[in-house]
């Protein structure tokens, strides 16, 4: 199932096999590896495996089937499309995205900071340690911020807030999104989100409301003036 990174809890896995779905390695009614091999696969217990699979279910993305296994229902001809017919991730632009996650997750931590379980927040930490060791590689911070942001989604315990976020995390894998944040993404650049991450996990552990909104709306604002500079550069 492409690249496997292992000990990312339950979101990482379930961030993992979304990919391997969206990107046809499981199509649609494909089987899914069980419990114990995606355990023995990501270094994780089974109950953790069982959650992750629980969480592509709540995404729509698979059926679980007692006694028969975990099935892909989510068919790539059914994906939201424009009055073109096009899907809606092929027309959505960099900045279009950017607008509108300034909509959606400044409100989204505001329901992690209320809502937050330890372990999401352990999760979370572990997200953090696995950003930063990075280092300057912008497709491994790539990877590793859609799935702290994925975290973040899942902390706010909105199921509705979380399926939406998906669907954002979808339009990140665009070529127009590839061919912007290669541009971005800089030493200097990784460095200072990173550091907006932190930030923002602090303000998530001591439940500061107004300061997780505030460093949410920075990150993205930065992020925006960050597109802006490569598209008139």
């Amino acid at each position: 199932m492409g690249r496997i990174t292992p000990g990312t809890g339950s979101a990482g896995i379930a961030e993992q096999l979304r990919r391997s779905i969206l990107d046809g390695e499981y199509p649609y009614l494909a089987k899914l590896p069980g419990e114990r091999d995606l355990a023995e696969s990501f270094a994780a217990s089974r109950g953790t495996a069982r959650t992750a699979l629980n969480q592509l279910e709540e995404m729509g993305l698979v059926s679980r089937r007692a006694g028969s296994g975990t099935y892909v229902t989510h068919d790539s001809g059914t994906d939201l499309q424009d009055g073109s017919g096009l899907s809606i991730v092929e027309v959505t632009s960099p900045i279009e995205l950017i607008e509108c996650r300034l909509a959606i997750e400044p409100k989204m931590v505001k329901l992690a900071v209320l809502n937050a379980s330890s372990r999401d927040l352990e999760n979370l930490q572990q997200i953090l340690k696995q950003i930063e060791s990075c280092g300057d590689d912008p497709e491994c911070f790539s990877r590793a911020d859609e799935l702290f942001h994925l975290s973040l989604a899942m902390a706010s315990h909105n199921r509705l807030i979380y399926w939406l976020y998906i669907k954002l995390n979808e339009v990140r894998t665009h070529a127009q999104w590839d061919h912007m944040k290669k541009s971005i993404l800089g030493p200097r650049t990784i460095k200072e989100y990173n550091s907006q991450h932190r930030a923002l996990y602090r303000a998530l552990v001591e439940r500061n409301i107004e300061a997780a909104e505030g460093i949410m709306t920075g990150h993205l604002e930065k992020a925006r003036q960050d597109l802006l500079s490569v598209g008139t550069g």
